[in-house]
């Protein structure tokens, strides 16, 4: 059976997470406690953590670079890590350590003068980098930090009735992503609706409706309209993890979390999309994978990973439930 199957892999953060979000056990139940010890002590776990902690781990230059802490701490995210986990306190302080004076919590971003930047490393904030930093400060506890309900402020107020668009703080001066100056930005929509649903009163808001409609007006005008950079064709459609960029399963992952938007015929076609890549078993399996994730099941195109199996299992919950 599926099931069982995925209570046996060897992923203790699978097994964790199919536990508490398709069982619905409790997180003191026996079998919960021992998935997360086991998870925790993981040296691939532990060696997330240390990723992660050595924020900013030189300057970001390219937003889906892969091999990035901004990806850990996304990782450490999903998987249900807690700020006071072994080794995260560390994480934490570095993401609390730079915060603009907005509110945005920063990275240490290096833009090429080709686009706007000025070719050096600093310390700012781009709306495809500093809500993946809120998000993950939300997930590990800290939603009554004064710091993190700054910067929850600042992406409440940054979105237009259009959605998000590509913003960037002021010192970045002539720096713009790509598309027109009125463009939602797909992938600050996405990220922000990500971060929003960490919020139970900001669900239905303004900024989360729009950010919503925004992602689902992509898809539905994928043909005719194709934004630079976050075409939706065949590479969208394939399965990928980490949710580091703009493909179907980080889509829907984010809209499965509205419940007001199951009903949605754009929402379901995508989601049709990913069940349809199921293995006789029902199993999936990576179809386009990170060189740097090699050697988690997720980054495995040959064989079905328990991961990305059990994040298309929750989806589908979500929607029946």
């Amino acid at each position: 059976m599926l099931m069982d199957w995925l209570l046996e892999t060897n992923e203790p953060w699978t097994r964790y997470r199919v536990r508490r979000d398709l069982l619905g056990q409790a997180e003191d139940d026996s079998a919960v406690v021992l998935a997360r010890a086991m998870m925790l002590a993981h040296p691939q776990v532990q060696g997330l953590i240390v990723k992660a902690a050595s924020w900013p781990g030189g300057a970001l230059r390219r937003h889906n670079d892969a091999s990035h802490p901004l990806n850990a701490l996304s990782v450490l995210d999903d998987f249900g890590m807690r700020q006071d986990d072994p080794g995260m306190s560390m994480v934490v302080e570095s993401l609390l350590a730079h915060q603009s004076p907005e509110g945005a919590f920063q990275t240490l971003l290096n833009i090429s003068t080709a686009f706007g930047g000025a070719g050096q490393d600093q310390w700012s904030w781009i709306l495809c980098d500093a809500p993946t930093i809120l998000s993950g400060l939300l997930a590990f506890g800290l939603n009554q930090d004064g710091r993190v309900q700054l910067a929850v402020q600042h992406l409440l107020s940054s979105f237009r009735e259009n959605g998000y668009p590509c913003a960037a703080a002021v010192e970045l001066g002539r720096f713009r992503g790509p598309g027109r100056k009125s463009d939602p930005c797909p992938v600050a929509n996405l990220f922000a609706l990500k971060t929003l649903s960490l919020l139970p009163d900001q669900m239905n808001s303004p900024a989360a409706q729009a950010a919503g409609s925004a992602l689902l007006e992509c898809w539905e005008r994928r043909v005719e309209k194709k934004p630079y950079l976050f075409g939706m064709g065949t590479d969208f459609r394939r399965l990928k993890y980490p949710y580091i960029w703009y493909d179907i399963l980080h889509v829907a992952e984010v809209l499965s979390r509205y419940p007001y938007l199951h009903a949605d015929a754009r929402f379901r076609e995508m989601l049709d999309i990913i069940t349809a890549q199921a293995d006789g078993a029902g199993r999936y399996t990576a179809s386009s994978m990170y060189q740097s994730w090699k050697g988690w099941s997720f980054a495995d195109k040959k064989h079905a990973s328990p991961w990305i199996t059990f994040l298309v299992l929750r989806m589908q919950k979500r929607i029946t439930s």
